[in-house]
């Protein structure tokens, strides 16, 4: 069966041309003009990943990847027609985005994204079940296994790319991470150039599972050379 992506974008020539791209590589992807309709379709469809621009007619993309994220762990592509800044790279992760690129948007790279997106999600899926690992102290709790998270008794939702960061931190724990490790087990090998995505997963990361993301208990940097995974008691 063909893996099913859903292109929300109102520009129609774009949205043309990321389809016939997708279509070329075997996918299975259907379009959406306006952010109802995308979430409507999504309802439909259940798609394998979504490819969402920021700026939508009737309901921005921002709220759509937040409404899609409510519901389903997918992997969500998001794209700006501008150069965005680490807070509005923040903005869009904190409501479920996993991954981000910026218009006008090259064939080459965008199917080597899509690619990587999917690969990592099913990755994830493969590797828990094959690896069951569980954290726990009485403030998080990471049970690889399940893809469940808690912080301080309540469970928090993780997009996958978060989920996969955390996971390969946990299995490493007491270990230093250096960039270029990271970005091979998270991302791929299409991000090895990518040096800052580390810092920013990192920095949106901490925001969700450290008591204090200023000062982190559990991820630790390792100043120029990565990071280090450690328990509260370690």
């Amino acid at each position: 069966m063909a893996v099913k992506i859903l292109i929300i974008e109102d520009d129609k020539e774009m949205s043309r041309l990321l389809q016939l791209d997708l279509d070329r590589h075997g996918y299975d992807s259907s379009m959406a003009s306006d952010g109802v309709a995308g979430l409507r379709m999504f309802h439909e469809q259940r798609p394998n990943l979504v490819v969402l621009d920021i700026g939508l007619p009737l309901m921005d993309g921002l709220t759509v990847c937040q409404r899609i994220r409510e519901l389903s762990s997918v992997p969500i592509l998001i794209m700006t027609a501008h150069a965005i800044g680490e807070e509005e790279i923040a903005k869009g992760l904190n409501m479920g985005a996993d991954e981000y690129m910026i218009k006008p948007i090259r064939n080459i790279e965008f199917h080597a994204r899509v690619k990587a997106l999917l690969r990592r999600s099913q990755a994830s899926n493969d590797e828990d079940g094959a690896l069951p690992i569980t954290y726990a102290d009485d403030y998080l709790t990471v049970d690889i296994d399940a893809r469940r998270v808690w912080v301080a008794g309540s469970e928090i939702r993780l997009t996958p790319t978060e989920f996969k960061l955390l996971a390969t931190f946990v299995r490493n724990r007491g270990q230093v991470l250096t960039f270029q490790q990271l970005l091979e087990q998270v991302w791929g090998y299409e991000y090895t150039t990518e040096h800052h995505y580390p810092r920013i997963y990192v920095s949106h990361l901490r925001r969700k599972i450290e008591p204090e993301a200023e000062t982190p208990t559990y991820i630790q940097n390792e100043y120029g050379v990565g990071y280090r995974f450690t328990g509260k008691n370690q």
